[in-house]
């Protein structure tokens, strides 16, 4: 038994959701999104609560996958989801412009990020906002930008996740000297 899928999640007023087959669709304040749930599995709406149910024994294995995937949607469609990365290094910098987002990296040129439909970019100085409803979309893109320059464990420049810990390693002249 799956703990996740067992857990019924609640639905706003505001939110619609439709199921045609494996196709979900879900449709909010701030958009809708369309996907396809893996799995035979059967939606069950009573008042303000779903549940989703497996339709026979061997879909059980996608059925707490179905569910996370349906919750995080709703959650989408509601509140919407962010990535913040700090961009760290000397002439480190972001700038948005359109929807584009266009980096220095220490390279000889400007790094240009084209936005995904769905993508809405935020920069002020050696931060950027990554916003968006649809939660996969927002962490690869994340990803992508990230890697560009991947923190390095000597000085720490580069580009990371809002709160993650570099562990920094001593140089040459440190390990030598000791």
């Amino acid at each position: 038994m799956s703990k996740i899928g067992k857990k019924p999640m609640i639905i706003l007023k505001d939110v619609q959701i439709k199921m045609d087959g494996n196709f979900i669709s879900i449709k909010g304040p701030k958009g809708e999104l369309k996907r396809f749930i893996p799995g035979n599995i059967d939606l069950n709406i009573e008042g303000e609560s779903l549940k989703v149910i497996p339709k026979n024994i061997e879909n059980r294995a996608t059925w707490g996958l179905a569910s996370a995937l349906i919750k995080n949607m709703i959650k989408g469609v509601t509140e919407g989801f962010e990535i913040v990365l700090e961009l760290q290094g000397v002439g480190y910098k972001a700038v948005v412009k359109g929807n584009d987002l266009e980096m220095g990296l220490g390279f000889s040129h400007p790094v240009t990020i084209k936005a995904p439909e769905g993508i809405i970019f935020k920069a002020e100085k050696n931060v950027v906002r990554i916003q968006g409803i649809d939660n996969e979309l927002v962490g690869q893109t994340a990803a992508e930008i990230r890697s560009w320059r991947k923190p390095e464990p000597y000085k720490g420049s580069g580009i990371r996740y809002q709160g993650e810990v570099i562990k920094r390693k001593a140089g040459k002249k440190a390990v030598a000297a000791g």
